[in-house]
Parts: C-alpha cells; structure tokens; sequence
C-alpha cells in the first residue's frame, strides 16, 4: 500500500480502531439507586465500603460532589430526571448540564419513555442540547430503555442523526434483553464504536421474570465487554442492579454493601481476564 493511501486509510477509521493499542480505562461506579432505601450518608459510605472508587448517582449539586471527592470517591455519572420526549425536557437537561459541568462531572445519562412515538421531538431536544453540553465538557449519553431507545442499534441510529461529539451511547444489556428480550451480545455488535459507558446490571427470564444483579443472570459478560476492550478510551461502569434473582431486596445497608461488594468483584474480575488476553 502506499504512503498516502495508508494514510487516508487510517484518517478514515473511527477513533476506538485507531486506538487499539491501548486498552479502555473502565472507572468501577457504584451507583447509589441500590440504597434507595437508606440515606444518601449511608449510600456513599455502603460505595466505598464495596471496593468502589467512583460513584453514580440521581440528583446532584456541586457539594454533594465534594462530599464524595473528600470520602475518595470521584462522581463519573448523574441522571436527567426528564425523559426527552416531555414538554420540560430541554430547559431541564439544560440545568443539569450546568449542574454536572459545575460539579465536574463528564457524563449526563438520560433516555425517553418505554414506548415509541414523538420521535422528532425527541431527537430535536437531543439536536438542540447536545452542542451546549459539549461546550460545558459534558457527554450525554443515552441508554436502552425501550421506546426509541429500545436497542443499541437503534440507539446508534440516533447518535448518527444527531451527529453531535455530545452524544453518545450508555449501554444497558439488561434493558436490551428485559423490554426486548433482544440479545445484548448480538446487539452491542451494532452500536460499540459509540459507547462511551456501561449502565451495569443482569436480567433472567426464567425462572422469573427480572433484573439483577451482574453473573446472576444470563448475560455472559465477557462476550458483553470484549468488543470494547480496546478503545484507549476512559469508560464509568456505573453498577444500577446489584440484587440477587428470586431474593426479596435486603432490609439493611450492610447486606446491601455486601452485594455491592460482590457485583465489583465479579466485573472486576471479568476485566481482568480480558485485559490478560488483549
């Protein structure tokens, strides 16, 4: 091949194949929806508890992020509380882009509602929000949830209409396989050049129905990480379902850090050895 055919070649390949030299740095985030129950104290404190260096969470201001930082955990990811089809949905993720470029936060995750329909007011919301929070350093990024988002394929038909470097794709196997019962491992082979996180849970449908924690279900997570491994990209795993199948939910904090404690290991452990064979 010539110099200069090489050369258009490799200005013509997406960013994660022309980074395959280095492996994905993943943040491990524990994310405070499985305390819900407990105060937010007591969540952060359950976080660090498990292993957890970084920390996910709902609702956010500059010094609930400075409460973390000083217990050595580094917030990766806050929630939109709007879904993009409501009439508030622009003015809403507005605010709280500020709220994650000011609290120093790379990662707004939101998504639409479970069913499809007003998909031009959808994407116009995204069109329209997407430059501003690239502006402020912050990445949207939007997750399987059904709807207009049911899958990660049609998920990266939307970053492509949109066209925006502020949007991205937070992936959700347990989503694709739960509103779907589509499979994550076929899926995510449509849609990985554009991830940029993880939004961490299982699902089974027998012996019943429901999410769960990661290795009680029946993704396989190594197939689920292994197209990723090798992006030179920093990517949070934010951990939202931790709980054990056919199990009622723990009735205190310390069984929950102890489930948040085991879902890092096995993650943690999956990476590993994918790491060792990349």
């Amino acid at each position: 091949m010539l110099r200069r055919q090489f050369l258009r070649t490799v200005a013509a390949m997406p960013l994660p194949l022309m980074a395959q030299a280095e492996l994905t740095k993943f943040q491990l985030a524990g994310m405070t929806l499985p305390w819900s129950a407990f105060p937010l104290d007591r969540a952060l404190t359950g976080i660090k508890a498990a292993g957890f260096e970084y920390v996910a969470w709902g609702v956010n201001h500059k010094d609930l992020a400075a409460r973390c930082r000083d217990m050595g955990l580094t917030p990766v990811m806050m929630f939109a509380t709007v879904q993009l089809e409501a009439p508030n949905a622009l003015d809403a993720h507005l605010r709280r882009i500020s709220q994650a470029a000011a609290a120093k936060i790379p990662f707004l995750l939101t998504f639409g509602r479970t069913s499809p329909g007003q998909y031009d007011t959808f994407l116009r919301n995204l069109k329209e929000m997407t430059p501003r929070a690239r502006q402020a350093g912050v990445t949207i990024v939007i997750k399987q949830h059904g709807g207009n988002t049911a899958t990660g394929q049609e998920c990266a038909r939307i970053v492509r209409e949109v066209n925006e470097e502020g949007l991205r794709i937070c992936y959700d196997a347990g989503n694709v396989l739960d509103y779907e019962n589509h499979d994550p491992i076929a899926d995510i082979q449509t849609c990985w050049r554009d991830i940029r996180a993880f939004t961490i849970k299982d699902h089974r449908n027998t012996p019943k129905d429901e999410d769960c924690g990661p290795g009680f279900g029946e993704i396989d997570h190594y197939k689920l990480l292994q197209p990723v491994m090798r992006t030179g990209l920093t990517m949070p795993l934010a951990f939202e379902n931790i709980s054990e199948p056919l199990l009622p939910r723990p009735s205190s904090p310390d069984a929950v850090d102890a489930l948040a404690r085991r879902a890092r290991e096995y993650v943690a452990s999956v990476l590993r050895g994918l790491q060792t064979r990349a």
